[in-house]
């Protein structure tokens, strides 16, 4: 097991070196393509715009089994923030250091390495295992995941089920899982106003005023209460520009940005009518721009979630907990097929963050997981 988890801190050490900066991949696909058309993968590259995207297949018809990841990553800020460059990966006490080494560089290096053992034991494994790679996931995300899946789409294949890297765990390796995730949708409001002299209020209209109300009835609105699986609905503003800077001056408009993360009681229709319906209640003069990051999915059937619950448990002595919390993920475009979707990855607790790091001995563990999984799913060698 020793000498396994050296090599997977060597393939992590080796993409942590390229510098994908969203939506960069710097050679990142590259290099797993190499590994994955060692095995017999046919590749598929899925460009789109400035992003490159890879889809691999090895094997034939049904169960599809899908390993979705990232090869981008976010800015490292001030480098001389980090105790060591973000982009010289370095081990320290077992803890492998570099941006992407939690997200999620080092859940890519732990598949593949997953991949080539379980393919090198199970040639004749039934289904499909495949790779759906992007370097999209940590900007914009239009150019990504979401292509492939409208190439797939096109092309009539439905994968049955999906395992997304993303760093779900929290205290220690597979504590928790993501077997969802909220909707997440953004409006940009402008209300109109009539500008004019403080002092002259009656021949102005100031539209800071008249929004007051109406964004304070969005902010203690009670949306719902949940379900099982999922948290109430919350909404938040998050940002709020008006005024010309002088202080005798009302504003001719007032623009507020905010956000709905949204559970499975909502649907991104249902807010945007009853924003729309509350500031027409108002008399507000607005005009609304939406942007749906997307709809809030859930796996609820148990043949994947039992699989990687089964997995953890033989590898790591533990029963996850299943959660939905977190922002999005790629996951939400993969849902479109009617994809059963499980998130399982690192500690997330350095992502995006300076000093971002893995533990390595954790890495090792989450590729046995990985195989473990594919196992279950493609063989009957776990019954």
């Amino acid at each position: 097991m020793a000498e396994l988890t050296e090599r997977i801190a060597e393939l992590t050490a080796r993409l942590i070196e390229r510098r994908s900066v969203t939506p960069e991949d710097a050679g990142c696909q590259d290099l797993l393509a190499e590994r994955l058309t060692a095995q017999g993968f046919a590749l598929t590259w899925l460009p789109a715009g400035n992003v490159r995207n890879l889809w691999a297949t090895c094997g034939s018809g049904s169960p599809m089994v899908v390993f979705a990841g990232h090869t981008d990553v976010v800015p490292s800020g001030p480098v001389e923030a980090w105790l060591h460059d973000p982009f010289q990966p370095t081990i320290v006490d077992g803890e492998l250091y570099g941006r992407g080494s939690a997200d999620m560089k080092g859940s890519l290096a732990a598949m593949v390495h997953a991949t080539e053992r379980f393919i090198g034991s199970h040639a004749d494994h039934r289904g499909t295992l495949a790779y759906l790679i992007t370097s999209d996931e940590e900007g914009i995300a239009v150019d990504g995941t979401v292509r492939v899946v409208e190439w797939l789409e096109r092309q009539g294949i439905r994968p049955q089920y999906c395992i997304v890297g993303e760093p779900s765990s929290v205290q220690q390796l597979g504590d928790v899982i993501r077997v969802g995730r909220r909707g997440s949708l953004n409006c940009t409001a402008v209300f109109r106003g009539i500008q004019g002299h403080v002092a002259y209020p009656d021949k102005a209209r100031n539209p800071i005023h008249q929004a007051l109300g109406a964004l304070q009835a969005l902010a203690e609105r009670t949306w719902d209460t949940g379900n099982e699986a999922f948290p109430p609905t919350s909404f938040q503003i998050s940002n709020i520009a008006g005024g010309t800077g002088a202080t005798n001056v009302i504003p001719g408009a007032l623009t507020v940005r905010f956000n709905f993360r949204f559970s499975t009681e909502q649907t991104s229709d249902d807010l945007k009518r009853t924003v729309t319906t509350l500031f027409d209640q108002h008399g507000l003069d607005y005009e609304l721009t939406w942007d749906l990051s997307g709809e809030p999915f859930l796996t609820a059937t148990d043949t994947l979630i039992g699989a990687v619950r089964s997995s953890v448990r033989h590898v790591q002595g533990l029963d996850p907990e299943p959660s939905t919390g977190g922002g999005t993920s790629d996951g939400r475009f993969i849902a479109r097929l009617g994809t059963e979707i499980v998130e399982l990855g690192p500690v997330n607790a350095t992502i995006h963050a300076v000093d971002e790091h893995t533990n390595v001995a954790e890495l090792g563990r989450l590729s046995e997981i990985y195989l473990q999984i594919l196992e279950r799913l493609l063989t009957d060698v776990h019954g």
